[in-house]
């Protein structure tokens, strides 16, 4: 739709009276203003304002401390643009609405790189400078679990009546249980414009995975990796669940990864990444080079919370070294087989609760880097990649942060704002966590010490 179309539409739709003027934050947590549906045009067209350092908070959205980019600055607004997405109808709260992505602009019209999307509009750009384009696609895993407890806790079968009990990997039982809530989610996701593919029944309890399609426009495939969680958690909550995207919500189970596919063409509409050999181009190489080299201080962005690091643990597929290998499933990186025309680079680190835009541009702009400077990976693995000998990815959240600090290919990748945003809101919710004692830590300890 134009932004004519958009707003005629938010008008006239069936009983839409508000829009959700929203930015997405380092977080992957969405923020903004409800506005009036009399006010679409205003949203549109860049009437709404919103301060630059709405992107910064931390996860429970309170402002950091000491934060230059808050009292110091005078806590400036920021011009919110539409992305271009337009408006996306939203069918599960009690009355309809409508939400349309904003992103952000400073005064002078320039991208305020601090924000997510506009973070990988600029490594894009970079691709797009050199002839290349990006074709991105995500696998999305999340949990449907029961919405009473205030613990995770497995859904009750809509079809049997009885608690889900067991793991079912590829069970067409289990999917056919939540057939209803799985048809409610390609609707919507038809409804939004979110190319949502094959549904599959993962490892854990009630473990769900569903791909989305690949996209040569990597904004539009984190969008839609974004807006496929918000609907996944909306239809939940319409059937009676809830829906997490925590790495680890069971702490013996397995954890919810956001799996991350990418090739390069040219031009023409080449892979790069073809030499037609099962090995992969020169070009290729380089890529999963600049992954490997840079993966140690990427960490903060595909495991960005104190739950992130319980999913990062050897056996449970998900990965614990810095190594890549072909159709290895225990590496980092995995090179798929099949078709020498579809050769790509699976990503396997980033848990499901990321943010896809920081995701994709700490991919594509570590594997830039490497196409640059034309780096030679180390030799891929064979076998069990969870080898002692091998280095390590970041292990804890702390010293995740630290390595994204002072790393030197996450400083050509991001904007120095972005980078002094996250760390300071990091360093600001270790510390939150670190003041609470669990109840698990308070009945180990209450009458023993």
């Amino acid at each position: 739709m134009t932004l004519n179309e958009d707003s005629e539409w938010l008008i006239n739709a069936d009983g839409v009276e508000s829009i959700q003027a929203v930015v997405c934050d380092l977080n992957g947590i969405l923020r903004g203003k409800r506005v009036p549906v009399g006010q679409a045009e205003k949203v549109l067209k860049g009437g709404i304002r919103m301060p630059l350092s709405i992107v910064g908070v931390d996860v429970w959205g309170e402002d950091i401390v000491g934060s230059s980019h808050v009292f110091a600055s005078g806590d400036m607004d920021g011009i919110c643009a539409a992305t271009g997405r337009g408006a996306l109808p939203v069918s599960w709260t009690l009355k309809p609405s409508a939400v349309v992505p904003l992103w952000l602009f400073k005064e002078n019209g320039d991208p305020f790189l601090a924000d997510p999307r506009q973070a990988l509009a600029h490594i894009v750009r970079q691709y797009h400078e050199l002839g290349l384009r990006p074709v991105v696609a995500s696998e999305m895993e999340f949990y449907l679990i029961d919405a009473e407890p205030d613990h995770a806790e497995p859904p009750i079968s809509p079809y049997t009546g009885k608690r889900l009990d067991s793991d079912a990997i590829l069970s067409i039982d289990e999917l056919d249980d939540f057939g209803q809530f799985f048809s409610d989610v390609y609707a919507e996701c038809e409804r939004q414009n979110v190319p949502a593919d094959s549904a599959v029944a993962e490892n854990g309890i009630g473990q769900f995975e569903i791909n989305l399609i690949h996209s040569d426009d990597p904004l539009k495939a984190a969008d839609d990796a974004l807006f496929f969680k918000r609907i996944i958690k909306g239809v939940a909550r319409k059937h009676g669940f809830a829906a997490t995207f925590m790495a680890k919500p069971y702490g013996m189970r397995s954890g919810s990864g956001m799996h991350m596919h990418f090739s390069v063409i040219d031009e023409d509409g080449n892979n790069v990444f073809d030499d037609g050999t099962p090995e992969g181009s020169a070009i290729m190489k380089h890529a999963v080079a600049g992954l490997t080299r840079g993966m140690a201080e990427s960490t903060l962005l595909f495991a960005p919370h104190y739950n992130s690091y319980r999913r990062l643990r050897p056996d449970t597929h998900a990965p614990t070294s810095i190594s890549w290998g072909y159709e290895n499933r225990t590496a980092a990186i995995r090179i798929p087989g099949g078709n020498n025309k579809a050769r790509r680079i699976e990503h396997r680190v980033a848990g499901a609760d990321a943010n896809p835009y920081l995701v994709m541009a700490g991919i594509l702009g570590a594997a830039l880097v490497g196409i640059r400077n034309k780096w030679e990976p180390p030799a891929p693995v064979s076998g069990r990649a969870y080898l002692s000998q091998l280095p390590r990815i970041p292990s804890e959240w702390g010293s995740a942060v630290t390595a994204f600090e002072n790393g030197s290919i996450v400083s050509e990748i991001f904007d120095q704002d972005l980078r002094s945003m996250l760390i300071a809101c990091k360093r600001q919710e270790i510390a939150g966590f670190a003041e609470q004692v669990t109840d698990f830590e308070f009945s180990a300890y209450l009458e023993i010490v």
